[in-house]
């Protein structure tokens, strides 16, 4: 019986395991599998903490897009769509602290392109000369050479300085911990440019997606694989709504011990860290993969499918192929950390009628993000006594953050907290995460390093790399990703590669 090595126990790992156990259940392969993590958990850098008094603590992404379909596809599979919930967007508003004052983002900007008049026209974000600037899209004729620019180039291009620094900049930051002066926009946006070459305006291009997203039929079961049932609320009330952002009932964690729940635990191995991998040929010349353990065991295995981040992958392939490994060395990857905060509601005289808020990187402001969870999801604190805040630090331009001490990143956040909340009162609980080199970085010529990986792979018949660090960071992303590489090891292992 062949075997296949799964390196990394996140939900790339994870889903690739979840296919191979559900092709070997439905009696289609004679194919073992075993998962490898090398820390002491599965999930990676998904990790929710429910406290026994109720609250619901994301360490990790407290959401997924859901404009992708494949967390869909998976949680039908696992039979776990009641457990979707959408965000609260009644109370749906994010704010921007500009010149020290929070400033509310208007209705109708999607990504970072205005598609409502009035909203457009009556808010305080920018200022007259801006919004002028902005809507010189309509006019700006498109880019003639398809080259790659970084994303900050193409938002000042298009629309100017201000919506950089006021909208752009402060999106990528706290959503994906970038520097949009550094990120390509064809491994990160394609759709920016896509809609600059097909209607020469972005503004135009917005308008008329939505336009033929109305005149579609609802939104309900195609999107995402079957009759997907999600839900509105914590209530398991059922509901065709999807919005942007989603999550689970108990947290992302959901997803995590859902795909848990129904594979082999056997197969399954934490505290088991690779070192290296190495490649021996048979008689045959087939290749196997001996994949040498911290603890000084060696594992045999017909396959191997690397899904952990690139540089962690390139110190396990150096001895097999240096040239890849030092391709895999090219991606960047930040450092980041998230505190989480709870107050009594009553303690806080703060308007939570919201989503958060983002700090433009020019505010001078040590925090960059900071989200009321209690607002937008149901069922994260109990009952309406609490309020719950999640606050982000660290990122492409300020990693140093990440590493504080637990006292002086408590005082920071603290600090700022009072200072642009009014929050002066000691927290009923804090909760610290750090995530040191979890987060890769898109930067200009992402494609290509890609491409030069994917050729070199390919020279290693029964090896297989997936995971963020490829093309795609969000959750539904990875997941096709690991989903992906399952597939092409059942296809190389039975022949027909």
């Amino acid at each position: 019986m062949k075997k296949v090595a799964i390196i990394g126990g996140g939900i790339t790992g994870l889903s690739a395991a979840y296919s191979i156990q559900r092709a070997i259940n439905n009696g289609n392969i004679d194919i073992d599998y075993i998962l490898l993590e090398k820390s002491s958990r599965v999930g990676g850098k998904i990790l929710t903490e429910r406290t026994k008094d109720g609250f619901v603590i994301e360490g990790g992404p407290d959401s997924f897009i859901s404009t992708k379909p494949w967390i869909f596809e998976l949680a039908k599979k696992l039979g776990c769509e009641d457990k979707l919930i959408c965000s609260n967007d009644d109370l749906k508003k994010t704010q921007i602290l500009v010149k020290g004052r929070f400033r509310e983002l208007p209705d109708g900007i999607m990504l970072v392109v205005p598609t409502r008049i009035m909203p457009f026209i009556t808010t305080n974000l920018f200022s007259w000369s801006g919004k002028l600037r902005m809507a010189m899209d309509l006019f700006i004729p498109k880019k003639k050479e398809l080259s790659d620019e970084t994303l900050s180039s193409f938002i000042r291009r298009r629309f100017g300085k201000q919506c950089l620094d006021r909208l752009a900049d402060p999106l990528v930051a706290g959503v994906y911990s970038s520097d949009p002066e550094q990120m390509s926009l064809q491994a990160t946006f394609p759709i920016l440019l896509e809609m600059e070459q097909k209607y020469g305006s972005l503004t135009r291009g917005m308008i008329a997606t939505m336009r033929a997203r109305r005149k579609a039929p609802a939104l309900v079961s195609n999107q995402g694989g079957g009759n997907a049932r999600l839900v509105a609320h914590s209530n398991s009330q059922a509901s065709s709504k999807r919005t942007l952002h989603m999550s689970f009932r108990g947290g992302m964690q959901d997803l995590i011990d859902e795909v848990y729940s129904v594979l082999d635990k056997n197969k399954i191995f934490i505290n088991a860290a690779v070192l290296k991998v190495d490649k021996v040929l048979k008689n045959n010349g087939e290749p196997i993969y001996c994949l040498h353990m911290a603890d000084g065991k060696v594992i045999q295995a017909d396959a191997v499918i690397i899904c952990a981040l690139s540089n962690d992958a390139a110190a396990m392939v150096e001895d097999i192929d240096k040239q890849l490994a030092d391709t895999l060395k090219e991606i960047p990857l930040v450092s980041s950390a998230t505190v989480s905060l709870v107050y009594r509601k009553k303690d806080v005289k703060h308007d939570f009628k919201g989503f958060g808020f983002l700090v433009p990187l020019g505010e001078g402001r040590k925090i960059k993000a900071c989200t009321w969870s209690s607002s937008k999801w149901s069922g994260r604190v109990p009952g309406d006594e609490y309020v719950l805040i999640r606050v982000f630090l660290g990122g492409a331009r300020t990693q140093e953050l990440a590493f504080l001490s637990d006292e002086d990143m408590e005082m920071i956040v603290k600090s700022e907290l009072k200072s642009l909340m009014g929050i002066d009162v000691e927290p009923v609980s804090m909760w610290i995460f750090r995530w040191p080199s979890a987060m890769p970085q898109y930067t200009m010529g992402h494609l290509d390093r890609v491409k030069r990986i994917e050729e070199r792979i390919a020279t290693h018949p029964g090896m297989f790399l997936a995971g963020a660090s490829y093309r795609g960071v969000g959750i539904p992303d990875c997941i096709n990703s690991g989903t992906k590489a399952a597939e092409a090891v059942l296809k190389y292992l039975s022949g027909s590669a």
